[in-house]
Formats: structure tokens, sequence, C-alpha cells
């Protein structure tokens, strides 16, 4: 819904589409200089300020443009944000980074499968409506579901990655027995749901098939990370970054917002490229990878060589 302010201002509907695609232009355009400084050392502080600006440009556009909460709230949200922000900037450890960037990539699950619900609680404040029949789009419905599903496999997938580079679960890969079988099952059926969803005609009905969309897509990246070892992490870490990336691309085309297109599309892009990279460094495939073959191979070929040492030492020497 168009800023009350800005139409009692007298401005031009067609200038502010003008203006609004200028600025969200400005902002990709700022976001890729961005990914072009991080790429080398001496630029990466002016790659920072890119990002950072490109960032209060979109969504300063956005809140300009947009009435559904009050500014007073959003500040209060950004103070808060901010001050977090920067106390575990101050306090993070250079170790501890990978753990860090985990975190960020649930959080960021998080809020698409948070804004998802709440654009289908109150489709008209996101501009998703159509007044005709008083149902959502139903492009918009199958972008929504999209959106949820995939930010609920990054939060829960996020979440394990954190808890392995953490130490608190194992680092070795934890293989469930039938775990392909299961993770199709639970692809089709997501991807069923979202279909039914489209269709749907009661709003209460929409929003009990959305949550159980949800709730398989955290099943879902339990399932997909558990069975991936520390030495594939870092690429898992990627595809979870590129996947955020695509959720925040698929919510953009639900909410029609051309920044959340374009900046999903490019954190989505460059992860999953990262992760083909390393993997081609790895000389290893990224089926492979989350498939949990080659970590399973590696660490049975660690037991038979210690097997093998022990059994060629002398029976008097200590080997358990």
């Amino acid at each position: 819904m168009m800023s009350m302010l800005v139409l009692e201002a007298g401005v031009d509907a067609a200038s502010i589409r003008w203006g609004v695609s200028l600025a969200y232009l400005l902002s990709t355009i700022l976001f890729i200089l961005a990914l072009r400084g991080l790429s080398s050392q001496p630029p990466r502080r002016r790659g920072n300020r890119m990002g950072m600006a490109g960032m209060a440009l979109a969504v300063g556009t956005t809140l300009y443009i947009y009435d559904a909460v009050s500014l007073p709230e959003i500040g209060i949200a950004v103070l808060v944000g901010a001050a977090i922000g920067l106390v575990i900037a101050r306090r993070i450890a250079m170790t501890a980074m990978p753990q860090l960037i985990a975190v960020f990539h649930s959080l960021a699950g998080l809020a698409a499968v948070l804004v998802g619900a709440a654009a289908c609680l109150d489709p008209a404040a996101f501009g998703i409506l159509d007044e005709r029949v008083g149902e959502i789009f139903a492009h918009g419905r199958i972008a929504l579901g999209l959106a949820i599903a995939i930010g609920a496999i990054v939060f829960s997938g996020s979440a394990i990655a954190f808890l392995k580079l953490n130490g608190n679960l194992p680092g070795r890969p934890i293989l469930l027995p039938a775990r392909h079988a299961i993770n199709l099952i639970l692809l089709a059926s997501i991807i069923g749901l979202i279909g039914w969803f489209s269709i749907l005609p009661a709003p209460s009905a929409m929003f009990c098939v959305l949550w159980v969309v949800a709730g398989l897509g955290l099943l879902l990246g339990f399932l997909v990370l558990i069975p991936i070892g520390m030495a594939e992490m870092p690429v898992a870490l990627s595809m979870v970054n590129s996947a955020s990336g695509w959720a925040a691309a698929v919510l953009g085309f639900a909410l029609q917002n051309v920044a959340l297109v374009a900046t999903g599309a490019l954190a989505g892009s460059s992860g999953a490229l990262l992760a083909c990279i390393m993997c081609k460094g790895m000389n290893r495939s990224l089926l492979s990878v989350f498939m949990g073959r080659q970590g399973a191979e590696t660490a049975a070929t660690d037991d038979g060589a210690a097997h093998g040492a022990c059994s060629n030492l002398s029976k008097g020497s200590a080997c358990s």
C-alpha cells in the first residue's frame, strides 16, 4: 500500500514508481560493487561500506513508499538490531566466524518464514491481495509457499551447521537409515502442499497448510545437513547462504519488491558459485557432499587405517 504521506504530497504516481525503480537499481549496483570489493584484500572496507549504503538505500526507499508499520516501531527495531550487531562484532573471535555465519544464515531463513507468514495474515498491507476476489494472487501464493519452505530449510540446516561447528554435535557424518528416501518424500510433500496452497479458497486452511510446509522444511533441513562432516562444512555453509538468497528472491517476487529479488539473486548465485569452486578444489561433486558419501568414506578409511596400524603393532603395545 502506497504511503499516505506520499499521496497527500501530490506527487505523481508515475514519478514515484520511476524514483523507486531508480533507487532500487542504485542499491543493486552498490551490492554488486560490494561483492566486487570483497574479492580482494585492499578494497574490502570500501566494499563493506558500499554494501551498507545499498542496504540503507533499499530499506529507506521501502519505508518511504509503504505504511505497513509506523516509523517509531521501525526505528526501535533498527536500534536494537544495531546494538546487538555492534556487540557481536566487537566480541566475536575470528576463529568463531563460521559459527557466526551459520547463526546469521539461520536468522535470514527465519525472517523469510516470518515475513511470508505475515504476508499471508495481512495480504492487503503487502499489496498482494486481489481485491476482485478478496484472495492472494495465485503467483503470490506459490512464491510465498516456496519462500517459507526454503526459509525453514535454511533455518534448521544452519542450526545444525552451528551445532557441528561449535562442537555441540559430533563433527563426523551422522548417516541415518533410509535418509535419501525420506528426503525425497519430504521434498515431494512440500511441492504438493505448495501446489494445493495455491488453489485453496479458505484463508484459515491456507495458513494451516503453510505451517505444515514450514514444519516439513525444518525437518528436511535437519536431514540434509546432519550427514555432512566437518571437512565438507564450508561447502554446506555456502549452499545455505545460497538458499537464503533464493528465499529472499522468491519472497521478493511474492511481494513485488525489486530490491529483494535483485539482492536475493546476488546472494543465491554467489553462494552457489562459491560452493562449486570449493567442490572443484576438493575434487568432489556437490551431490556427493550433500549425500554424505565422501565424509562416510573418509571416516571408514581412517578407522580402517587405524585398525591396520594397531594390528601390526606387537602384542605388548597399548592399542585400543
